[in-house]
């Protein structure tokens, strides 16, 4: 039994790190429906479930002092990649494709939780806030939500549980009806010219971005350090409420910095991502570690109820495809660069051409702009529904 806290955090490095390498080397067909994010999640669990690591003073002060000082850091490294510039690129009609997916995947939840909530527990609610982050933006945004409302560790399962099953189902219903997009654009009387137009004039940001090497990693890895230190540092001085918490100033606060930060020189160093990727890891790592298989009670009941989110942010969508005459690929790609993020939306956009796959990476990054806001934001009406 590990009882050292740098111990707990060497063995949570070195799954995360396996689990990561084999996703990328190997040929398992597993990989293809439960993501590495996921299985890591679901590993350490089981690893918590067997007591492998005393929750002792030593391992608890490693766990606080990693997941509150990263957090804020990795938010920024994230958001360094989100160019509003780039994105405004993509036009109004996506643009506001993308904001009706949002919109009804929000609607999705409030319909969803106004009328279910009573077969959940009193804070249930913290969980689908947690998602909505994630169904809006990606797992960073969801791990940004979980540490702003302090979503008790043990019900980040339910989220993850329905994030891999109902969004894996969901990806393989949108790239089995791409052959129809002739057909279902012809319903809706959809222009798919400005498209294929938008599609090869659009440039990925990453061709200007200069070649990753260490003085650029080390750079941008201070600079994620330091806005953490600093967004920590201001949002104690802010007003706080039993909503906006220091924690939750200080997710707001790195979220902004990245968002402003995404349009200066210090984004064109590349490596950013990736660093990114590496502390969301290590997050979601940890809280795993905290949780055990024996609270995941509900877990029927959770996935279902993330079947009737994405039913409703069905409904939405194909109401208003015909309203305002909106295409297959422009609704099938806002709604994966929300609910699957930059790993799922450029994959269906290139189902349908490869030059289209940099609508499918911009819309995903501004997931990531608006995904912690929106998440707070349902997190709020949520809140008010389960009273």
């Amino acid at each position: 039994m590990i009882e050292n806290g740098f111990s707990y955090l060497a063995v949570l490095m070195m799954i995360a790190s396996v689990i990561v390498y084999a996703e990328k080397k190997s040929r398992l067909k597993l990989f293809e429906y439960l993501p590495a994010i996921v299985m890591l999640y679901f590993m350490v669990m089981l690893f918590s479930t067997f007591g492998v690591w005393e929750k002792n003073t030593s391992v608890t002060v490693a766990y606080k002092a990693v997941k509150s000082n990263l957090l804020p850091a990795m938010i920024f490294l994230m958001l360094l990649s989100a160019d509003m510039r780039e994105i405004l690129k993509l036009g109004r009609k996506m643009l506001l494709t993308f904001l009706l997916a949002s919109a009804s995947i929000s609607l999705g939840f409030i319909g969803m939780f106004a009328f279910f909530h009573s077969f959940f527990s009193t804070d249930a609610w913290k969980a689908f806030a947690a998602l909505s982050g994630s169904w809006m933006g990606g797992t960073g945004n969801m791990v940004a939500i979980q540490g702003a409302l302090n979503v008790p560790d043990s019900k980040m399962g339910y989220a993850l549980l329905i994030d891999s099953i109902d969004y894996a189902i969901w990806v393989m219903i949108l790239l089995a009806l791409v052959p129809f997009a002739k057909r279902f654009n012809a319903w809706s009387k959809a222009d798919t010219s400005i498209i294929d137009e938008v599609g090869e004039k659009l440039t990925l940001k990453e061709k200007n971005k200069k070649t990753m090497a260490f003085e650029s990693l080390f750079l941008l890895l201070s600079s994620a350090l330091f806005v953490s230190a600093l967004s920590q540092y201001f949002a104690g001085y802010l007003p706080a409420t039993s909503f906006l918490t220091a924690t939750t100033w200080t997710v707001i606060i790195a979220t902004l910095a990245g968002i402003v930060m995404a349009m200066s020189p210090l984004a064109k160093f590349s490596g950013s991502m990736e660093l990114g990727n590496i502390m969301l890891y290590l997050i979601v790592a940890l809280i795993a570690s905290r949780a055990n298989f024996a609270e995941l009670t509900q877990a029927p009941l959770y996935i279902a109820a993330g079947f009737v989110i994405i039913a409703i942010h069905v409904a939405v969508m194909v109401f208003f495809a015909k309203l305002f005459k909106l295409d297959l690929f422009s609704l099938g790609v806002a709604s994966l660069a929300n609910i699957g993020g930059v790993a799922s939306a450029p994959i269906l956009a290139s189902a349908y051409s490869k030059a289209l796959i940099p609508i499918g990476v911009l819309m995903a990054m501004m997931g990531y702009i608006l995904g912690t806001f929106g998440g707070l934001m349902i997190g709020k009406v949520l809140e008010m529904i389960a009273g």
